[in-house]
């Protein structure tokens, strides 16, 4: 019998070497390279959308106009840009006991009254999935269940059922006969979810792919897997915490990093109306070191508070900690507000946090990270009722940030009276109950928060 032929692929990007490497060639990553069966080549690829090689103009081709079909979860609709869209492939990632199986389930219990969906399952047998249905509530829901891992059983099941949606949890344990890899590894998650891809575009089913998180954080098998699909959406939050987010990385039918705010209850995961309020601490009192931001998160405006704690350092060198903020970031602003604002930090630990665990990458949270330090630093409480928001360049200038004026309508909706921003994002109307103080230097920032 002759040995089989084995290749080296990189976890990270999906790249093939046929020697093994400590660093991988195509990305540069370290300890990625991992040994796989070469598939024997046949003719297991096919055009996307069955055209074939028929080359036809673009001003020839007229768009199929198909409505977006609502998933029963608002929430679940605002991250997915409006609903599901036919030929749709979505992948779905987050930690262990996140909620993922348990949002996915809703979704397709409520949208079975109106379209067919399909439910695979790769990590649970269909009673223990009847379980989780009796304790949501959901156990006359239309769903239609199939246990099962083998690529081609699950193709048969679909093009036999004729489903509109197809639920495959997870990707990582369906594995195909064309290769002999073992399920989870790079070669079979990649071509699992390359043919489940093309079965979507050629048959208009709307397919959602969950996907196992690694312990750096991305979703488990090679990085082309977020290529492939059409949305990429991150299970975020606390397992602690009966709050979680839903967050868009990638939609190409919707805008990226629309968040979505669940809250976790005996029935399944719920929609957060008013997801401002849960961001906001509740202190009976006010305290120093605290500056609420108004930030953007996809379409939507939040109020998060953010949190500073200054103390003297404890260690040789001083420690940056930022939990749900960037850490370089951090220190690039300490920097800023030494030089341009005149307030020392070199001697201190400094720690800030986002409240609630929501992650915030946009720079318009750096005024407000200052602002909080600066709290900390001198014990002094900032003005009550007082949003902030603003990013700060190295030559200590407040600089304008987008959607401004959305920002401080959701702060003069939640009773905010006093907004801190960008001299440029100031409107050429005020905005009734809401007091607008604008700056233009860092310096100016921090005489105008004050007591």
């Amino acid at each position: 019998m002759a040995k089989a032929k084995t290749a080296y692929s990189c976890t990270e990007c999906g790249g093939r070497s046929s020697k093994w490497q400590g660093q991988c060639p195509h990305c540069g990553a370290w300890n990625t390279l991992v040994e796989a069966i070469v598939a024997p080549r046949a003719s297991r690829f096919q055009a996307v959308a069955g055209t074939g090689n028929i080359v036809r103009p673009l001003a020839s081709v007229h768009p199929a106009l198909s409505q977006r079909a609502t998933t029963g979860i608002e929430e679940f609709d605002r991250v997915l840009g409006g609903g599901l869209v036919a030929g749709g492939v979505i992948l779905l990632g987050g930690d262990p006991g996140i909620g993922k199986s348990t949002l996915l389930l809703q979704a397709t219990a409520a949208m079975g009254a109106t379209r067919r969906a399909l439910y695979v399952t790769g990590e649970e047998s269909a009673e223990q999935i009847a379980l989780r249905a009796q304790r949501l509530g959901l156990v006359n829901a239309e769903v239609e269940l199939l246990a099962e891992v083998q690529l081609e059983a699950i193709i048969g099941a679909i093009r036999t059922q004729r489903p509109e949606v197809v639920v495959i949890d997870s990707i990582q344990t369906v594995y195909t006969e064309a290769l002999e890899s073992a399920p989870g590894s790079v070669s079979q998650v990649r071509e699992c979810a390359a043919q489940l891809t093309r079965l979507a575009k050629q048959a208009a089913i709307t397919v959602i792919l969950v996907g196992h998180v690694t312990k750096e954080g991305a979703i488990a098998g090679p990085r082309v897997l977020e290529h492939i699909v059409d949305t990429v959406l991150y299970f975020e939050g606390d397992t602690h915490s009966s709050f979680r987010l839903v967050r868009a990385v990638k939609n190409r039918f919707g805008a990226a990093n629309e968040l979505g705010v669940f809250a976790m209850t005996e029935r399944g995961l719920k929609g957060v109306a008013n997801p401002s309020a849960l961001f906001l601490s509740k202190h009976t009192q006010a305290v120093a070191g605290s500056c609420v931001l108004a930030t953007v998160e996809g379409s939507r405006p939040l109020l998060v508070e953010v949190q500073a704690l200054v103390d003297a350092m404890q260690s040789p060198s001083p420690r940056r900690l930022a939990v749900g903020l960037d850490a370089q970031r951090l220190a690039l602003l300490l920097a800023v507000l030494h030089r341009h604002g005149g307030v020392q930090t070199a001697n201190h630990d400094v720690y800030v946090n986002a409240v609630g665990g929501v992650r915030i990458s946009e720079p318009a949270a750096d005024l407000a990270v200052l602002m909080a330090v600066n709290s900390s630093l001198r014990n002094k409480v900032l003005l009550s009722k007082s949003i902030v928001f603003g990013e700060v360049g190295l030559a200590g200038e407040i600089r304008p940030v987008q959607r401004g004026l959305d920002r401080l309508r959701e702060a003069a909706k939640l009773g905010f009276t006093r907004a801190l921003i960008p001299a440029a994002n100031k409107p050429k109307q005020g905005i009734d109950g809401i007091e607008i103080v604008s700056v233009d230097r860092i310096g100016d920032a921090i005489e105008r928060l004050q007591d």
